[in-house]
């Protein structure tokens, strides 16, 4: 069995249901959730001019390959409006793999560990209530340690609906 790390985020629509249901749906598509941490609201990062985002943590357990993982969370995202028409901007649903157990890839289209995690508050907040131990195949360090480190001024909020 293995274990993907995934980040859920969107700032259209019902932010908690969109995500509730992109959980439903990647539940359905890819394996069980096993964890996941509370949902947390930030300002949009990277262009700063839209509304708030909500994110969340998930942990999973698939079966399925790497490659294959991204092609069913890209359909989900597809499947729940996402367009990729303008970078950083404002979206139903995005859905981005963190960590897939202790595998690096680096292949065209994907990127394990995600190669800006450390340096977004609204991913390590989240990730750090699920896993703060776990460590970055990478880097060496536990996720609490880059949350300690990241530079990252955006303040992150538990969001309670």
């Amino acid at each position: 069995m293995n274990y993907a790390y995934l980040c859920t985020g969107g700032n259209i629509g019902n932010r908690v249901q969109e995500l509730t249901r992109a959980a439903a749906k990647l539940q359905e598509a890819c394996g069980a959730i096993v964890d996941k941490s509370s949902f947390y609201e930030t300002a949009a990062w990277g262009k700063t001019d839209q509304d708030p985002f909500l994110n969340q943590v998930l942990v999973m357990e698939t079966m399925i390959a790497p490659r294959e993982f991204l092609s069913r969370i890209l359909d989900i995202e597809k499947s729940m409006g996402r367009k990729r028409a303008e970078r950083f901007g404002s979206r139903t649903i995005d859905i981005d793999i963190l960590f897939y157990d202790h595998l690096v890839v680096n292949e065209p289209g994907l990127t394990i560990p995600h190669p800006q995690l450390q340096f977004r508050r609204f991913v390590l907040q989240p990730l750090a209530e699920i896993a703060p131990a776990y460590i970055h195949p990478i880097l060496h360090q536990t996720v609490l340690q880059l949350l300690a480190d990241c530079p990252d001024p955006l303040e992150v909020k538990k969001f309670h609906s």
